[in-house]
């Protein structure tokens, strides 16, 4: 009698790892001489708050305006949403479809009213009606708890309500995901809460964020991850427990010592 060969296991798949919303693979930037972003490397996935600190002159700014095309990169790779970003219109066009952006100005039109500012874009990039860009943008306003200031134009808000207006103006594109390039630097103290306020509640409803800010008690109770630029490179990204509790690197230590 011939002995049956024991089945052998079935082999286990192996787990998938999501695939990032953001991804950059090598990314350069300079101007004429001066190298600014040396070789980044950095990947943001789905849902994930992600705070860029570091200090002045480190390339902060230079690579969050970089996933925006804002500033173009020199080499390396971006890609946004599966859209590789390059030198194209449609490459460009694409790729800021997915992204709202809030920067230090509020860059509000001073002739539109807060309801005007939140709706311009969605009639005329979008194609949506004006009663629908209207209903959107309301709801938003909500959101960020201007719907009473409606009617007012930019010149009649607190510059923290202006940067609240810049935030709706954002969301009225429906973005996948939302850039902030220290968002808080214009304001005067005591309106810099009430915007994180809002970044806090979008981190909250799961809204993908990558954060340039200064703000570190902001980033220790909101980021999943933090990233630590030094002269162009990532000299840390860790986990937010201990990028702040165990910083790995004497650099950083030393950035947190002087700032908390």
């Amino acid at each position: 009698m011939t002995a049956t060969a024991p089945a052998l296991p079935i082999p286990k798949a192996a787990p998938t790892v999501p695939t990032p919303i953001i991804t950059l693979r090598g990314v350069g930037k300079s101007y004429g001489n001066h190298q600014v972003l040396h070789g980044i490397d950095l990947s943001i996935h789905k849902g994930e708050t992600v705070v860029i600190c570091g200090p002045s002159g480190s390339g902060k700014s230079t690579l969050i305006r970089s996933i925006a095309h804002l500033e173009p990169h020199d080499n390396g790779q971006i890609i946004v949403a599966g859209i590789h970003l390059t030198h194209e219109p449609q490459s460009i066009q694409d790729v800021r479809r997915e992204l709202g952006m809030v920067f230090q100005q509020f860059n509000l039109f001073p002739h539109m009213t807060v309801l005007g500012n939140c709706t311009y874009a969605p009639r005329v990039a979008l194609g949506m009606s004006e009663r629908s860009a209207t209903a959107l943008a309301m709801r938003l306003l909500e959101r960020v708890r201007l719907v009473d200031q409606a009617r007012k134009y930019p010149s009649e808000l607190s510059g923290g309500q202006q940067q609240r207006v810049a935030i709706a103006r954002a969301l009225c594109m429906q973005p996948r995901i939302m850039l902030f390039d220290e968002p808080t630097s214009a304001l005067d103290p005591e309106m810099v809460n009430e915007v994180l306020a809002v970044m806090e509640e979008l981190a909250r409803e799961g809204m993908t964020m990558l954060c340039v800010t200064h703000e570190l008690n902001f980033a220790r109770r909101v980021a999943h991850r933090c990233v630590f630029l030094e002269q162009g490179t990532v000299n840390v990204d860790a986990p937010t427990s201990s990028f702040f509790d165990a910083p790995p690197t004497p650099r950083l230590a030393a950035f947190l010592d002087s700032r908390l």
